[in-house]
């Protein structure tokens, strides 16, 4: 099928594209290029052997995107593109409302115009809060979203429900993943933040390299069984082919539905950095930092429903999330 993926040279959607092609797919990737490298597309034919359609349009723009859209003549969409950064959204916080809404508004007027109404979401677990129980199910609350970036995904999910209740036509993949890490095992898909990482496995990563002092662990003193944040990391290969799961699952399904994505355990900062330690055979400096606005104790995903409903399932362990975010970063020492 014709499949657009919106921030496809990002790095969700990049690793994507290449399940997509591999699978057999065509590929259209709209994205701004805010904050990624179109090197990435150029990886993505070299480890597939399979060309891809690029047009660099932002979302904002309605007009281009448009006619983008009646070019391509989507049976769906994937749609990533949205500023994603916790700290950022708080200092920034109407800059990621026009971003994250306005964009996903023009991007399903667009699709409703050429009669394309399949659509998966890359949401997150950040709806979900601090969540009052763990493991999260797909009920679990929702609206306690702890910052900016969380509302936005929110508010998304409820703007989708409400256009799929209100035409039957749409079919609507909420896709809520958890913390996604790792590279693509290649070597020549990964991470690719521009100025200092926000994510932790990428800052890991730079201090194991050499080219940052240090990691600050932002707090030591939650209710966890060492005291820092725990999170559900997922390799990013385990969640690209989940797309795929979800775009199979869709016609399945009437109206919007959410799937967790995560592998079901927890792990805490310092088992990260032990593990990335382990790995790389680096030592991996840290301090203690105060507590980081925006940040939840612990949240893990219960899987069930995914593995259940689309047949998919987190199969890559911890080891190999690190073993494969350092042969990024040792092959790509400065990204793109």
């Amino acid at each position: 099928m014709n499949v657009l993926v919106t921030g496809g040279a990002g790095y969700i959607g990049s690793h994507t594209c290449v399940e997509l092609l591999n699978a057999g797919h065509r590929v259209l990737v709209i994205d701004n290029l805010c904050r990624s490298n179109p090197e990435a597309l150029n990886r993505v034919r070299k480890i597939t052997g399979k060309e891809l359609l690029f047009r660099r349009i932002d979302l904002l723009d309605y007009d281009p995107l448009l006619a983008a859209l009646r070019e391509f003549s989507p049976d769906a969409v994937v749609h990533f593109a949205a500023l994603k950064a916790v700290g950022e959204s708080v200092r920034m916080p109407l800059t990621y409302y026009e971003n994250n809404l306005a964009g996903t508004l023009n991007l399903c007027r667009a699709m409703s115009a050429v009669n394309c109404k399949n659509l998966v979401f890359s949401s997150s677990c950040t709806v979900y809060g601090n969540p009052a129980r763990v493991p999260v199910t797909e009920a679990s609350p929702t609206q306690n979203a702890e910052c900016p970036y969380g509302r936005t995904k929110l508010f998304v999910e409820e703007i989708l429900r409400d256009a799929a209740a209100a035409d039957a036509a749409w079919h609507i993949a909420l896709l809520r993943y958890f913390n996604p890490v790792g590279a693509h095992p290649s070597g020549l898909l990964g991470e690719d933040p521009r100025g200092t990482p926000n994510n932790l496995l990428p800052y890991i990563a730079l201090v194991a390299a050499g080219k940052l002092p240090e990691l600050s662990v932002f707090g030591n003193d939650y209710p966890t069984p060492d005291g820092t944040c725990i999170r559900d990391y997922l390799h990013v290969v385990d969640l690209a082919k989940g797309h795929l799961a979800a775009l199979d699952g869709l016609p399945r399904f009437a109206g919007a539905r959410a799937w967790n994505f995560g592998t079901g355990a927890g792990v805490s900062v310092l088992e990260v950095i032990a593990a990335f330690a382990s790995v790389s055979g680096k030592k991996i400096p840290y301090k203690i930092a105060p507590r980081r606005a925006g940040d939840v104790v612990a949240t893990y995903a219960d899987p069930t429903r995914a593995r259940e409903e689309l047949n998919w399932s987190a199969e890559l362990p911890l080891a190999q999330m690190c073993a494969d975010a350092w042969r990024w970063q040792t092959q790509n020492p400065d990204g793109y």
